[in-house]
């Protein structure tokens, strides 16, 4: 729910001073109980601490100090990226010749050398980080060695996701914050697909999962983290069609997927930064998508030393592509199994279909789409494609087939 407008604050202070109450205190706790309807027409009650709070600023300030203020730090990196932390430690210690120093004093020799800054990174929070993910560890000591630099020798040999909490939107005339799905290629560093939605669901992933496969072929892997939506059946389901291992990274381990978090971050820098339309999601995607193809993947990277759509094109001849098929889709749908009976129908979201073929007491694998689960149920028996099940219609069936009769 959006924040209230200087308008509906002063209709709420308006009601202070009518309410009942021997008190100030207690006129604004009873307001506090009271409803009250914002321009959209949404009920909204406030607390009676944040009333006295907007009572004593509207004091000191008038109705200037009523309106909405976006944060200072709006459009800015908020967090450290764990990957350039655990760079900036790699580029201290060799300086410090064999000693074991504590984290503060790793934490002023960064701040000295200029690798990291004050403002990026508070003392206690880089404590902090570097204890829980044991950044001062050698490497034959740490369990977590996902979390260590690594890159893949080839394209689509493993692409990561994850999910950014983007800007608000327009959606049906209500402010809604928007989710970036995106998949990152590990090697060429190509954004293989990214794409705003409203919500952070298993329909979402699996319709950006599809664009990704589409568009950048199938990868041989890919790395993601123990959200509910990455742990899902349908995905692990998806991912084992396609051949695609599935692995997830240590539970609140953020660096391990260090890639796509810099990513994100470049997204934060020079995309959300900019001027946004944010009338619709529609219009936010295809400004996000142009800047990917024109900007990110076509500009030379610091790593790299090229473009990253120029290093994916290096390894061409290797990336499998989906082949052409009117079933691709069916890759993408949910499976379960059911039972046939021997009238040859099984049940299926409360109605009864029709097997494609003769399969009774047979329990086959049907496929349907999360969205519209009925309006194409595929039927699999043992990994082959049996055919579109029917709804069952027994008049039909009860009808005798017509005969011509031809004359000899």
């Amino acid at each position: 729910m959006h924040n209230p407008s200087a308008y509906l604050k002063m209709r709420v202070l308006g009601a202070v001073d009518m309410a009942e109450g021997n008190s100030i205190v207690a006129r604004i706790k009873n307001v506090s109980a009271m409803t009250f309807t914002d321009e959209d027409g949404q009920a909204r009650q406030f607390t009676w601490r944040t009333i006295s709070t907007w009572l004593y600023r509207y004091k000191v300030g008038g109705i200037t100090t009523m309106e909405n203020k976006p944060r200072s730090d709006k459009g800015r990196t908020r967090k450290v990226v764990l990957e350039d932390l655990q760079e900036a430690i790699d580029q201290i210690l060799p300086k410090l010749h064999g000693r074991a120093p504590t984290r503060g004093a790793i934490y002023r020799l960064c701040i000295e050398e200029g690798l990291l800054s004050r403002s990026q990174v508070a003392p206690n929070t880089f404590r902090r980080l570097v204890k829980q993910h044991d950044m001062l560890k050698p490497e034959a000591d740490c369990d977590n060695k996902r979390r260590l630099a690594f890159a893949k020798a080839h394209a689509n040999e493993m692409w990561q996701a994850d999910t950014l909490f983007g800007p608000y939107v327009n959606h049906n005339g209500t402010p809604t914050q928007s989710k970036l799905i995106a998949l990152l290629d590990d090697c060429s560093r190509v954004c293989c697909h990214g794409q705003f939605f409203v919500a952070e669901t298993t329909d979402t992933l699996i319709q950006a999962l599809r664009a990704a496969f589409y568009k950048r072929g199938v990868p041989q892997s890919l790395y993601v983290d123990n959200g509910s939506i990455y742990t899902s059946k349908e995905i692990v389901q998806i991912c084992a069609r396609l051949g695609c291992l599935l692995h997830h990274a240590p539970v609140r381990d953020g660096a391990a997927k260090g890639k796509v978090e810099r990513f994100f971050r470049t997204v934060r820098d020079q995309f959300l930064v900019r001027n946004l339309d944010l009338s619709s999601l529609e219009v936010l995607n295809r400004s996000f998508t142009e800047w990917v193809e024109e900007r990110y993947n076509a500009q030379i990277h610091s790593v790299l030393g090229m473009p990253p759509l120029d290093r994916y094109a290096l390894d061409r001849s290797r990336i499998r592509f989906l082949p052409p098929n009117e079933a691709n889709d069916e890759l993408f749908f949910v499976e379960e199994p059911r039972l046939v009976r021997a009238d040859n129908t099984f049940s299926f979201k409360a109605m009864r279909f029709e097997a494609p073929r003769h399969l009774p007491d047979r329990t086959i694998q049907v496929r349907f789409e999360r969205k519209n689960p009925a309006s194409r149920v595929i039927v699999y028996y043992k990994g082959e494609r049996m055919g579109e099940a029917r709804l069952l219609d027994m008049i039909a069936n009860d009808r005798k087939p017509i005969i011509e009769n031809k004359e000899v």
